[in-house]
C-alpha cells in the first residue's frame, strides 16, 4: 500500500470549444497541442475525459482506475457516498475564455440525477488568474428582473438587458452554486473546482455558430426549471482569515456542501504543515510561484500552474515555499 499512496500528478486533458484560444500555452506557459484549447482538465475521473497519472506506482493509470482499486483509501471517509456512486466527487480544469462563453446555469444533483441519466449537478468555483483591464462576467441577475422579465427577454432576444455584470481581477474568488445564471467573458483565465459533472444548460450563445457552421443548441426549458431568479447582483467571495503567522496566511473562500476551497500564501522557505487523515482527500494547486511536496517519500515539485491530488491515506505532508507563493487548497467536509 505504501508505494500507492503518494502526491499524485495528471496529464491533462485538453478541449477545443469555439471560445478558447492559447493563452494557457502565452500567459504560463502550458505545452499545449495545436489549435483552440478552451479546457485543460487537470484532475478528471468524468467518463468523458479522465486524466492519467504522470509519476510514480500509478503512471499510466487513470484516475478511475486507481479509484477502483484504492476506494476509501483514495477519496475518505468523507465520500462515502460518492464513492458508492463511482463517482470521485471533485474536476478540476484551467480555462481560457479567448471569447465570450455562452450564458449558462448548472442544475442541482436531485435535477440532474432525475433528468441527466442519474448524473451529479453542478456547483463550481472560479479563481481568477488572469484578467485583462476592465474584464468583466456575469454573474447572476440585475436588479429587478425577474422570472417573467428574464422569459420576455430570452423571447425578444434582449437577454443582456438581465444580466448582471460584474467587474473582477485576478486573484478573486466567484463561488457558483447550482441555479447560478453565469459567464466568463473574453481576456478571463480561471482555475475551475467543480463537482464531477458535464451538465450545462446553456441559455443564450450571442449569436454565434459553433465549429459547424450552426447555432449551438440551446436548453431553455431546462434551464429556466433550475435558474435561482433571487440571486441577484452578487459579488466576488470575501476571504475569511483563518490564520496568521509570519511567512503564512490561511484564508477560507467557499465553504459549502460539495466543497471546501482554501488559499495560503507563504512567503519564500516558509512551509505550511498538514496531515491527511483518512477522512478526505486534498487538492492542492499552486496558482503562483513555486512549491515542493514534502512528505515521507520523494519530494514532489509543484510549479504554477499545476495540481496534485492527496490520497485521503497520505498521512502528514509539508507546502514549502521556494519562492513567494499563493496555493489552492480544496477538500470535502
Amino acid at each position: 500500500m505504501l508505494t500507492t499512496i503518494y502526491p499524485l500528478t495528471f496529464e491533462p486533458v485538453f478541449r477545443d470549444y469555439v471560445w478558447g484560444g492559447r493563452n494557457l500555452e502565452a500567459l504560463f506557459g502550458r505545452k499545449l497541442p495545436p489549435g483552440i484549447i478552451a479546457e485543460s482538465w487537470e484532475i478528471s475521473a468524468h467518463p468523458s475525459s479522465p486524466t492519467r497519472v504522470d509519476a510514480g506506482a500509478w503512471r499510466g493509470q487513470t484516475l478511475p482506475e486507481i479509484m477502483a482499486t484504492l476506494g476509501t483509501a483514495l477519496v475518505g471517509t468523507n465520500s462515502a457516498q460518492t464513492l458508492a456512486r463511482g463517482t470521485f466527487p471533485l474536476l478540476v480544469k484551467l480555462l481560457d475564455a479567448n471569447r465570450d462563453l455562452s450564458v449558462q446555469v448548472h442544475p442541482d444533483d436531485e435535477y440532474a440525477m432525475a433528468h441527466e441519466g442519474g448524473e451529479l449537478g453542478k456547483t463550481e468555483m472560479w479563481y481568477v488568474l488572469h484578467a485583462r483591464p476592465g474584464a468583466e462576467l456575469i454573474y447572476g441577475l440585475a436588479r429587478g428582473v425577474t422570472r417573467e422579465s428574464f422569459c420576455a427577454a430570452l423571447r425578444e432576444n434582449r437577454l443582456e438587458t438581465q444580466l448582471h455584470r460584474l467587474p473582477i481581477a485576478p486573484g478573486d474568488a466567484i463561488f457558483i452554486p447550482a441555479g447560478t445564471v453565469h459567464a466568463l467573458l473574453a481576456g478571463v483565465v480561471v482555475a475551475e473546482i467543480q463537482q464531477t459533472s458535464d451538465v450545462t444548460y446553456r441559455v443564450y450563445d450571442w449569436g454565434r455558430l459553433g465549429a459547424n457552421g450552426l447555432p449551438r443548441p440551446l436548453h431553455i426549458d431546462k434551464a429556466l426549471e433550475v435558474i435561482n431568479f433571487e440571486q441577484i447582483e452578487p459579488g466576488p467571495v470575501e476571504p475569511k482569515t483563518l490564520y496568521v503567522s509570519e511567512g503564512l496566511t490561511h484564508v477560507r473562500l467557499v465553504y459549502c456542501p460539495q466543497f471546501t476551497v482554501e488559499r495560503i500564501d507563504l512567503a519564500p522557505d516558509a512551509t505550511y504543515h498538514g496531515h491527511c487523515d483518512g477522512s478526505t482527500f486534498e487538492i492542492w494547486g499552486c496558482v503562483a510561484g513555486s512549491c515542493q511536496v514534502q512528505w515521507s517519500g520523494e519530494p514532489v515539485e509543484l510549479e504554477a500552474i499545476r495540481f496534485a491530488l492527496f490520497p485521503a491515506a497520505l498521512g502528514e505532508y509539508g507546502l514549502r515555499a521556494k519562492r513567494a507563493s499563493t496555493l489552492l487548497k480544496v477538500y470535502v467536509t
